[in-house]
């Protein structure tokens, strides 16, 4: 199973975060203009820090519905890590003395708003709807397992694409690199989720 070499990756992001965050205070040394409110920089910050926190609450929700220690790493894993950075981004956002929320709606940075329209929750691409984070808390076992992975890996695509946005769009050096490493990560992890969905006779969503 290729889970080592996804976990090495992760690790390195999770290594890499202190010196990301140093840098970005670095950036807001005076004479250094900080990133506008309707930014691509501050959207990406602020969008991704809500994408995050519920791939967090997924995580830890299917730990609780299953034995199976793969998965259980896995979902530690996503958690820890985007726990780490959902706090490195509000705290640029801090840094930069911009709000934590836009009237605009979520991924108009990208020329995108309303496309996932915010239905039952869901209010960007690739995120769960509310009765689908239902469910899931109702699940045990293997099918814990398949409807996580499933749910996950269409959270991720998501994810990548908004990385990706900003890696396009962003101004912010550290910023965009870490945007890249969420690509990289994240669509490693996808593979890796592909290859447990196939192990459980299972695929992802279409």
């Amino acid at each position: 199973m290729r889970y080592a070499g996804v976990a090495v990756a992760v690790a390195g992001v999770l290594v890499a975060a202190g010196a990301v965050t140093y840098s970005v205070a670095e950036d807001g040394r005076p004479g250094t203009e900080p990133p506008a409110a309707d930014s691509a920089d501050a959207g990406f910050a602020r969008d991704m820090a809500v994408h995050h926190q519920q791939a967090v609450e997924m995580a830890y929700v299917v730990r609780d519905r299953t034995d199976d220690e793969d998965v259980r790493r896995l979902a530690y894993d996503i958690a820890q890590t985007q726990a780490n950075q959902r706090g490195m981004m509000l705290g640029w956002l801090d840094l930069w003395g911009l709000p934590k929320v836009s009237s605009d709606g979520p991924m108009s940075w990208m020329g995108m708003a309303g496309m996932a329209g915010g239905e039952d929750g869901a209010l960007m691409p690739g995120m769960a709807t509310d009765a689908e984070m239902k469910k899931l808390g109702t699940l045990n076992g293997r099918q814990a397992e398949v409807f996580f992975l499933q749910l996950m890996t269409d959270h991720h695509k998501g994810g990548v694409h908004m990385a990706q946005g900003c890696v396009e769009k962003c101004t912010v050096g550290v910023e965009k690199r870490l945007a890249q490493g969420m690509v990289e990560a994240q669509e490693s992890e996808i593979l890796l989720m592909t290859d447990m969905l196939k192990e459980r006779g299972a695929a992802p969503r279409p």
